[in-house]
């Protein structure tokens, strides 16, 4: 499929490939060390149902690793590759997280321009994860929304986008379209339902399978007994494209507001080697904006459903779904201050026995980061979760669960 994707790219170029004459080359990354305290259960990382991405108690681990490397044509195209590692003794990773072929081109004299993208990258929806290898900016822990996209939204295709510039055209901001269609995506759903919306860093890389909690469905005799039991959510099973509309207005040096859509399409009675489809879908609105004394708010909000069929067509799992965070973060010299606000829902519709993934919780996040040089970051984190999820019983814990965090953390960035 990349190489595919690499075929387009050129011809989407063509133009600018043909007029190359100078090529840039640049690594930047992240190394992100940390040592957290917490009361919680098993994480959700290694098939428990602990919301944080640590298991309960002390922990030292390297929370980030973040390599990201681009070449640039003066053509207007470029190519982008991230990988990302893992080390904490107990799911490490290591693998990709992103690579395309990026064309951006010239503004038309009537201050249009055209860009595209072909490959592998994630859908520009997180107002978080804008620093290099997609880590989070204020945070040390994502939000459950962007926590989730980080484990299985990805999209292995085309995205292609036209850009009415501002200052072209007698306006303060300039306004966006882009439509993506991508295939490997299939079972992105599982680790929602299973998992319930939770808290960490952590990047699925490509081609890497996610465990899922204990479910009484998944015992012999019961509707979920065909599934396996790690999910794999880049995997096309359906030969069936899904697409993404995103439209996007930006302030220059103010502000950001971003609307869009995204649905897999799936056809949901296929099942291979354990992996089912899952129709996903799911609105999503954000907004990020500086106001005055450096202070900077942002927020996002998403909702949606997910259906997964038996292969007679039967519902088997059907939920609604939704989370939203606000965010206010203030600068000052060499410091910074970000407090973060959640909520977040599953609601399961259907009469699956064994099988309840019904959530609704709340979450807030305390961060204070000290700029010890330029590239050295210091930061201290409290996260805490109070969410009831009657799905725990599988597991023996209670349906009500209050989560805490203490984390520390030095974030090298090059």
């Amino acid at each position: 499929m990349l190489n595919k994707g690499t075929v387009l790219a050129v011809l989407i170029s063509a133009g600018g490939v043909a007029q190359v004459s100078a090529l840039e080359s640049k690594v930047n990354g992240i190394i992100d060390y940390r040592f957290a305290h917490s009361d919680t259960s098993n994480s959700y990382r290694q098939g428990g149902v602990g919301k944080f991405g640590t298991d309960n108690g002390g922990q030292a681990y390297v929370g980030q690793a973040g390599l990201q490397w681009i070449l640039e044509w003066d053509s207007g195209l470029s190519f982008h590759s991230v990988a990302n590692g893992y080390l904490d003794g107990e799911d490490n990773g290591l693998g990709i997280t992103e690579t395309f072929f990026k064309y951006r081109g010239i503004p038309s004299e009537s201050g249009n321009r055209l860009q595209s993208r072909v490959g592998l990258f994630y859908p520009a929806i997180s107002l978080e994860n804008k620093a290099f290898a997609w880590a989070s900016k204020n945070t040390l822990n994502s939000s459950t929304l962007n926590t989730w996209i980080g484990e299985e939204i990805r999209l292995l295709g085309v995205e292609l986008g036209w850009t009415r510039l501002g200052k072209l055209n007698d306006s303060n901001y300039d306004l966006s379209f882009t439509a993506s269609g991508f295939f490997n995506n299939d079972p992105t759903g599982a680790l929602l339902a299973w998992h319930g919306w939770t808290s960490s860093s952590r990047q699925t890389v490509w081609g890497e399978k996610r465990k899922i909690p204990p479910l009484e469905a998944r015992k012999p005799g019961y509707k979920l007994a065909p599934q396996a039991a790690e999910s794999d959510p880049f995997l096309e099973l359906d030969d069936r494209p899904g697409y993404h509309l995103q439209t996007q207005v930006r302030w220059a040096r103010k502000g950001e507001v971003n609307l869009g859509y995204y649905d897999n399409n799936a056809q949901t009675n296929i099942v291979v080697n354990g992996q089912y489809t899952w129709r996903t879908r799911f609105y999503y609105a954000g907004a990020r904006w500086l106001l005055p004394n450096k202070l900077e708010l942002s927020a996002q909000y998403m909702t949606g459903d997910t259906l997964m069929n038996d292969v007679y067509g039967n519902a088997v799992v059907d939920n609604d779904y939704s989370s939203a965070y606000i965010m206010l973060s203030k600068r000052w010299n060499k410091h910074r201050l970000t407090g973060r606000l959640e909520e977040f829902s599953v609601t399961d519709k259907d009469q699956t026995v064994g099988d309840n993934n019904d959530e609704y919780g709340k979450a807030a996040t305390l961060n204070y980061t000290y700029r010890y040089s330029k590239p050295v970051f210091l930061s201290v984190e409290h996260n805490w979760i109070n969410s009831d999820r009657p799905g725990r019983v599988y597991s023996g814990q209670p349906v009500s669960r209050e989560e805490r965090q203490l984390l520390f953390a030095v974030r090298y960035f090059f």
